[in-house]
C-alpha cells in the first residue's frame, strides 16, 4: 500500500473559487480572468485556476446564455460587444469604415475572410462561428453579394 501512495501523482496545490451563482458573481470572474489572460503559465497552480474559471463561466453561459439554432454570426457580434462593454463603433478596427460596419451589422453585407479573421483575433469569436451561413436583409444593398 505504501509503494501504491508514494507513486501515486502529487495534487495540486488546492485553488480558492467559488461558483458562479448571479451575474454579478459571472462579471466578476470574467474581469479575473482577462487580468491572468496572457500571464499564467499552463500547469502551475495559477494556470489550473484560469482552466477552471473559464469551466465555470462556459457552464454558466450555457445555462444562462444558450445560443440556440437562431444564433448567426451577427448575433454572436453582437453578443460579445455587449459582453465586453463594446459598442458598434468599436468594430471598426475589425470590419472596417462606420458605413461597411452598419451594412454588416443590418446584415445588408456579408461578413469577409478578413473581417472574420480580425473579430476572432480582436473579440474572441471562433472564425467557425463567423463563417456560418445567414440570411441577408431583404432590403439588400448591392454590396450584400
Amino acid at each position: 500500500m505504501q509503494n501504491m501512495i508514494k507513486s501515486m501523482q502529487k495534487l495540486s496545490e488546492p485553488i480558492l473559487v467559488r461558483p458562479i451563482k448571479t451575474e454579478a458573481d459571472y462579471k466578476a470572474t470574467l474581469a479575473e480572468i482577462e487580468q491572468m489572460m496572457g500571464k499564467v503559465e499552463p500547469n502551475t497552480p495559477e494556470g489550473d485556476k484560469f482552466e477552471l474559471l473559464v469551466t465555470l463561466v462556459e457552464a454558466y453561459e450555457k445555462q444562462h446564455y444558450p445560443l440556440g439554432e437562431t444564433s448567426d454570426p451577427i448575433s454572436m457580434i453582437e453578443f460579445m460587444i455587449d459582453q465586453q462593454g463594446l459598442t458598434r463603433k468599436d468594430l471598426e478596427r475589425y470590419i472596417g469604415p462606420r458605413q461597411r460596419v452598419w451594412e454588416v451589422m443590418e446584415k445588408r453585407r456579408r461578413l469577409t475572410l478578413p473581417m472574420i479573421r480580425q473579430l476572432e483575433a480582436g473579440l474572441g469569436i471562433p472564425a467557425e462561428l463567423l463563417i456560418q451561413d445567414y440570411v441577408l436583409s431583404k432590403q439588400n444593398s448591392p454590396l450584400a453579394a
